[in-house]
């Protein structure tokens, strides 16, 4: 029997084989789905919520998808609720700019939003662009219960109603996010939040809103862990970086803070809570123009424990306290706060190589009574008065702060630390208050 053998020519087979490749090749191709093509009138006065809602569902269930917001456009958005679990590696491309309602905090109290860009559930997901987040709420109120010799800069527009007033982007229950390149601006309240989230990386965002809008925090982190911000710039009327209860492993490098009130760690233990922050990590971090620089704030009353904090390669200009410890905090303006015996424990906290002016008070460890600071150290820091400075600027104060002070110290009285020998905290509190 004889067998016969067909020759199929080398270009024909070639382009059998390309085809057989091409639908392979189109499924692994990430999609990209325009707000545009799902009805968006990208003109900024018609509400396009429901057409981000829409794209968004429709990436949600394809992998690598992208959610795309282009260039050139500008995207009013009513207050919404994207939310997973979507496919891997899901995209918000901001490449235009994406507008909150101008008066969204002015609204009543019975339908004003607790956050306006809501993102909850999610896994692997990024936001990214050339674009802007603008929440439109440019306020303007000096703040009173600041020294009367702290910057501010006020600013042309106008205070809304009272109340709690939206956080402008809000990640809840969501890990490995990231957040890249963006511009965010003008919150009415916290402009960037995570809650009970893990594995974020904030990278080359700025932030920015007047430095006397109220709580208009930058950065805020709450219950949060393995967090890592850097080559950022921010400025707001708070603080800066807010770093709450039940975060840990929060590394901060190359931020800027101008203007704002610093970075802060607290306040914590409100209402007699338990509070637990550890492993904080704030280096090559330039404060300019702020209320304070780095400042560990709590509670009279709460209960748990700070630990391991490092501020490193800070520099300060114009800054009221560059460095502070406050164990007395209260913001209830006017009213006094009760005193308490209880505190939330801080030990081992290392300010190394702070430098720069101050407008009102080197240094402040204000430490509790009850449970003082313990392993406190102070490395190679300077501090000067700046030009604008008072005559009256306040001499350093460390109180019931114990540790150790080594290096160039300036002013000499900012190495005020009392040293330990042999120092025994107090009664350590019950175990179910532990961290």
């Amino acid at each position: 029997m004889w067998s016969s053998v067909v020759v199929v020519p080398a270009a024909l087979l070639a382009g059998v084989l390309l085809c057989l490749a091409a639908p392979a090749a189109a499924a692994a191709r990430p999609a990209t789905l325009s707000v545009l093509s799902f009805g968006a009138a990208a003109d900024g006065v018609t509400d396009d919520a429901e057409a981000l809602v829409a794209a968004w569902r429709a990436a949600c269930r394809v992998p690598r998808a992208t959610v795309l917001l282009p260039s050139g456009h500008r995207f009013l958005v009513s207050p919404v609720t994207l939310q997973g679990p979507c496919s891997t590696r899901l995209t918000l491309q901001v490449d235009g700019t994406l507008l909150a309602p101008p008066d969204m905090d002015s609204w009543p109290r019975s339908r004003r939003p607790l956050q306006w860009l809501n993102f909850k559930w999610l896994n692997g997901f990024t936001v990214q662009g050339a674009g802007t987040v603008d929440g439109q709420s440019i306020t303007s109120l000096h703040d009173s219960s600041s020294p009367a010799n702290a910057p501010h800069q006020r600013s042309t527009g106008h205070w809304h109603s009272s109340g709690a007033k939206p956080t402008l982007v809000r990640f809840y229950g969501s890990f490995n996010v990231t957040v890249r390149n963006i511009r965010i601006s003008n919150s009415p309240q916290c402009h960037l939040k995570f809650d009970s989230s893990g594995g974020i990386k904030v990278k080359n965002v700025t932030i920015s809103s007047p430095g006397d809008s109220p709580n208009t925090d930058g950065i805020h982190l709450q219950n949060t862990r393995d967090v890592e911000i850097r080559s950022s710039s921010i400025g707001c009327g708070d603080d800066c970086v807010s770093i709450q209860t039940g975060c840990s492993n929060v590394h901060m490098k190359y931020i800027i803070c101008n203007p704002g009130h610093g970075i802060s760690v607290g306040g914590l233990g409100k209402d007699n809570s338990l509070a637990c922050v550890s492993d904080v990590v704030a280096e090559n971090i330039n404060v300019q123009n702020a209320l304070y620089g780095v400042r560990i704030k709590t509670w009279q009353g709460g209960v748990g424990s700070v630990r391991n904090v490092t501020f490193a390669n800070v520099r300060v200009a114009n800054v009221a306290t560059p460095i502070a410890i406050d164990q007395f905090y209260c913001d209830r303006g006017g009213a006094r706060c009760a005193n308490r015996t209880g505190a939330v424990a801080i030990t081992g906290v290392a300010y190394r190589r702070v430098a720069g002016t101050y407008s009102f008070q080197p240094v402040r460890l204000a430490c509790s009574d009850a449970r003082p600071c313990t392993g406190v150290s102070m490395v190679d820091v300077r501090l000067s008065p700046a030009a604008s400075a008072p005559a009256g600027t306040v001499a350093p104060l460390c109180w019931n702060s114990y540790g150790e002070a080594s290096g160039t110290i300036e002013p000499l009285g900012a190495g005020c630390l009392q040293r330990s020998n042999g120092y025994a905290m107090p009664l350590t509190q019950p175990s179910n208050y532990t961290c």
